[in-house]
């Protein structure tokens, strides 16, 4: 089942003293921050909305302020929440793109048959991003290169592979 909110970043430590905090953004899209002035926590199974004030934006970093939180003490309280946006205000991506999000957990399966099993997680190197599968084949990392992606069908929860080419490019574990 497909997440109703999206992480964009982590509240990493107090900047200042007047409430102001530092985010570590998880976004490809810095632009993402400007204008934002509502965005969720994390409260057991529900999110509660929070008002927030976008101060300025690094390349590395986004500061901003919460409502409500007027000082450092409080600031601090926010130490290591994650900081969410609802989908209809996720940034729109274009139609070859899919959220990583939304990924994780699919089931790998080459057009062979081949069970790579489940998606676990995706790796940033640079470039392309890395796949990385565990199932039946042990841990599978494959390059999400459009020659080798067949169809991602999140309805399905399936990522189909062309078995030339991932036999081509993928690496399998060994044991």
């Amino acid at each position: 089942m497909r997440s109703t909110h999206l992480a964009i970043g982590e509240i990493v430590r107090p900047q200042g003293i007047r409430g102001e905090v530092k985010l570590r953004p998880i976004t490809c899209d810095l632009s993402r921050f400007e204008g934002l002035e509502t965005a969720y926590l994390k409260r057991g199974d529900a999110f509660e909305p929070i008002r927030l004030t976008v101060n300025r934006i690094a390349p590395d970093a986004v500061f901003l302020n919460v409502d409500g939180v007027g000082d450092r003490t409080a600031a601090e309280r926010l130490r290591g929440e994650m900081v969410y946006v609802d989908r209809a205000h996720a940034v729109e991506l274009d139609e070859d793109s899919t959220f990583i999000c939304d990924l994780i957990g699919l089931r790998g399966r080459a057009t062979d048959g081949r069970d790579l099993g489940a998606l676990k997680d995706v790796l940033q190197p640079g470039g392309n991003d890395v796949y990385v599968f565990r199932g039946p084949l042990g841990e599978v990392l494959v390059p999400a290169l459009k020659s080798v992606v067949a169809r991602v069908d999140l309805d399905a929860g399936e990522i189909l592979f062309d078995a030339q080419r991932l036999d081509e490019v993928a690496v399998f574990d060994e044991d």
